[in-house]
């Protein structure tokens, strides 16, 4: 099963500086749809309010009056370590010897159980099961009385994944693990940011960027860390020597939205090629291009322009119920595929459909979905996958299934994987296909979770879940 991830976003310098995050937010709800939270400074006191649900759920006019100051850091959520809890709501923050601190941490930390033991055996203690509060209490343990020394220091010690969002009474840091698997950008809004602009945005998406009315400037690079606060705007690196970037291709072939640019490129652009190089490897013959909405919407688009075959909207979505896959149970995600999806008998009966979908994983969903759509009688349908075969699970922050789970990893052929959803065939792009030349550097990202070459050691987290074996220690 693939679970969705989190979203960060913050902004110094405006004030309101809650309610724009507040938006920002609205805009990152994809990335997460558990729990959000959002804390303010006005240089004085730091303002929390953090709940269950999503952003227009939990949010209102007295809790967004009570986050005063002109900063703020915000969050949305899927646990990937962690249960689903209130305790576990993001941001954290914590009273120190440095004053407040607060923290909004997207990514997954591979060491993060080993660092965790070893600060507990020195008499720490921790009050959620995230792995995002090993950050904050090296933070706050760091032989350092400034934030930014401290925040360093810290994130210098940290193996994994990690997008950061820290911040004091006066302070925003933002930073990118030196990998970069996960994806951070920076705005401002008014002046440039070569001259003495004052207001900077910061966002795991750029097109969360414009609803609050920021320019983009660039991302944060993979092992930097930028500093904003009274003084202006600072860069550092986080280790001395950079190691070789290895961002999520998951980020362009699903998480993101379509309109945003991350790790430099046009999702949009990417979803299309992809699309087109699909067509290329697994041609058929058919009468409709069908993409499953809205996750294969623009690679059915290059399959459609690629093979000749008219594109067209097999199935309907109901935007009113949220991703299957991202809600907490399997009762709900199978019964969410009916709500979700309505089929389109003109388009679908005696027809034969190629079904464009971004991923397989368990093979579940997809499977729900094709029966929803044979009971429209098509002739035939086709499977066409926008990703390679997932065989193993991330530790970067996308909670993919054990690998005992993987559909890919228990049927070895096309035509086992095509009888287990019930389709005439099956098809997906190559790993090499997934990276065209002229659009993407593929020594540059990840792809652990086709090919199993994990670019960080994963020996502290191996298959077991982090939450489990926390709750295991509590019971000793």
């Amino acid at each position: 099963m693939i679970r969705e991830e989190c979203g960060i976003f913050g902004i110094y310098g405006q004030q309101e500086a809650a309610r724009y995050v507040y938006l920002g937010l609205h805009f990152l709800q994809h990335r997460g749809q558990e729990s959000c939270g959002i804390i303010s400074s006005d240089h004085t006191s730091l303002y929390k309010q953090i709940g269950l649900g999503k952003v227009s759920e939990f949010f209102d006019e007295v809790k967004l009056d009570y986050l005063r100051g002109s900063q703020a850091i915000g969050h949305v959520r899927y646990s990937t370590t962690g249960s689903p809890t209130l305790v576990n709501t993001q941001p954290l923050s914590a009273m120190t010897s440095k004053g407040p601190i607060a923290l909004a941490h997207n990514g997954n930390l591979t060491n993060a159980m080993e660092i965790r033991r070893r600060l507990m055996e020195e008499g720490q203690t921790f009050s959620t099961t995230s792995d995002s509060e090993v950050i904050l209490h090296l933070i706050a343990r760091a032989p350092f009385q400034d934030i930014v020394q401290s925040t360093r220091w810290a994130l210098a010690q940290l193996e994994g994944a990690f997008s950061v969002l820290v911040m004091n009474r006066d302070t925003l840091i933002a930073a990118r693990d030196p990998r970069g698997f996960r994806p951070l950008a920076m705005a401002t809004i008014g002046q440039a940011i070569t001259s003495s602009a004052e207001t900077y945005v910061f966002s795991s998406e750029d097109t969360a960027f414009g609803i609050v009315g920021a320019t983009r400037q660039r991302e944060i690079s993979p092992n930097e860390m930028v500093v904003v606060n009274h003084g202006g705007v600072q860069s550092f690196s986080i280790l001395e020597t950079s190691p070789q970037p290895r961002q999520c291709i998951f980020e362009l072939i699903y998480f993101a939205k379509p309109s945003s640019r991350v790790f430099d490129t046009s999702v949009y652009q990417y979803r299309y090629e992809i699309g087109r190089q699909l067509a290329k490897e697994f041609p058929v013959e058919a009468d409709y291009v069908v993409p499953v909405p809205d996750s294969g919407i623009v690679a059915a688009i290059g399959y459609s322009n690629e093979s000749g075959i008219p594109l067209s909207l097999g199935l309907i979505r109901s935007h009113y119920v949220g991703r299957t896959f991202i809600e907490p149970s399997q009762g709900i995600r199978d019964f969410g595929v009916r709500m979700k999806f309505m089929p389109v008998p003109e388009v679908i009966r005696g027809k034969r459909i190629v079904l464009i979908d971004d991923s397989i994983v368990r093979g579940t969903t997809s499977r729900k979905i094709v029966q929803v759509i044979k009971e429209m009688q098509p002739k035939e349908i086709h499977f066409r996958v926008a990703s390679p075969p997932v065989k193993y699970p991330c530790f970067y922050g996308i909670d993919f299934s054990r690998p005992e789970e993987l559909l890919a990893n228990k049927l070895k052929t096309l035509e086992e994987i095509a009888h287990f959803i019930g389709v005439n065939s099956v098809g997906y792009v190559s790993v090499e296909g997934l990276f065209p030349s002229f659009l993407l550097d593929g020594k540059r990202f990840c792809r652990a979770c086709f090919d199993g070459e994990y670019p960080t050691r994963v020996s502290d987290v191996r298959k077991e879940s982090f939450d489990h074996e926390i709750q295991q220690a509590s019971l000793r």
